[in-house]
């Protein structure tokens, strides 16, 4: 059984690089990484169920996976075998490259040293579960994350809350190298445009950019670990219409539009689309209160990324609602 479908599709070229995974990946099932404990409880309880005949993924489908895994391994060689003629090329002093040691043993450590750590794993056990997380980069204490994105997660604080949990689970796993009480997010944006930066002071002025995010406690940090596994073991078994379905924000649903329609026996198109329901009701007093106003729900994408898809009933009421689109 193959693993990846609509293979043709792709030249082999870049096909050979999409299929490439260098994820190391635990068989344990009772082992649960940082990000996939942060994924929406049923997709977490019914990914586990979807049969392997159906688990193929469209091999396009990796490619911003991909990419992102690519920049990964980059940062890390250049740290591990570069970074010493890196920071001279930028004109760091020699006296603080000294300072900086790269993925140091305990007993390496001094007074004063910069310590850097890359893609380190570790784990936890809590009851049953073994939590492991691998982080990116921890610089002097402080837990980063590479993210090759778009420039809308950052403008509408898209994963904002999943990245400071992603960062506070680093920090549980590691209390004695991530010292710091905040993470920061490395943005790489995928499409950016120096023109738009140009005219759009709120767009992210360079292809690169640096956002901090405080971390929960230690103790907070706990506690939602432990409540979300305790979720997982009460849903594993039951049935697949008493898992809880995915809210708003785990569907990824856009606003809702508030179309206005002048004419009310016209409807096939909008006179004029409004983003709040208070908008479209000034338009429609304006125009003398003659017309309506329809509510159209915001569109939901998430599910085309679940790997809970094949057997999960929500999306197919999603689909038949029309707030899914394939």
């Amino acid at each position: 059984m193959s693993r990846y479908a609509n293979v043709s599709s792709v030249p082999l070229s870049i096909a050979v690089f999409l299929a490439t995974d260098t994820y190391d990946h635990n068989p344990d099932p009772t082992a649960i990484s940082a990000t996939a404990l942060l994924k929406p409880l049923r997709q977490i309880v019914l990914s586990a169920r979807v049969p392997e005949a159906d688990a193929q993924v469209d091999l396009v489908q990796m490619t911003q996976s991909r990419i992102g895994s690519a920049i990964h391994s980059a940062v890390e060689y250049a740290w591990i075998n570069n970074h010493v003629k890196a920071m001279t090329d930028m004109g760091i002093p020699q006296k603080v490259i000294d300072k900086v040691l790269v993925n140091p043993k305990p007993e390496d450590l001094f007074d004063g040293c910069i310590p850097v750590y890359l893609e380190q794993r570790s784990s936890r056990q809590v009851g049953k579960w073994t939590i492991a997380g691998k982080y990116d980069f921890v610089g002097d204490g402080r837990v980063e994350d590479v993210k090759s994105t778009s420039t809308y997660t950052v403008m509408h604080g898209v994963n904002d809350e999943k990245f400071a949990w992603q960062g506070s689970i680093y920090r549980w796993l590691n209390p004695t190298i991530i010292t710091k009480d905040d993470m920061a997010i490395q943005y790489i944006f995928t499409d950016w445009s120096k023109i738009r930066a140009m005219t759009d002071l709120k767009y992210p002025q360079q292809r690169t950019m640096q956002k901090i995010f405080p971390l929960k406690s230690l103790q907070e940090t706990e506690a939602f670990i432990v409540r979300k596994l305790s979720l997982i073991d009460q849903y594993w078994d039951a049935d697949e219409a008493d898992v809880p379905e995915c809210n708003n924000e785990e569907l990824w649903r856009s606003e809702p539009l508030f179309k206005y329609y002048k004419n009310p026996l016209k409807t096939q198109r909008s006179t004029k689309n409004f983003e709040t329901h208070q908008e479209a009701m000034i338009r429609k007093a304006e125009d003398g209160g003659v017309g309506i106003v329809i509510e159209h729900p915001g569109r939901v994408t998430a599910c085309k990324f679940c790997a809970a898809f094949p057997v999960c009933s929500q999306k197919d009421a999603l689909i038949a609602s029309g707030d899914l689109v394939l």
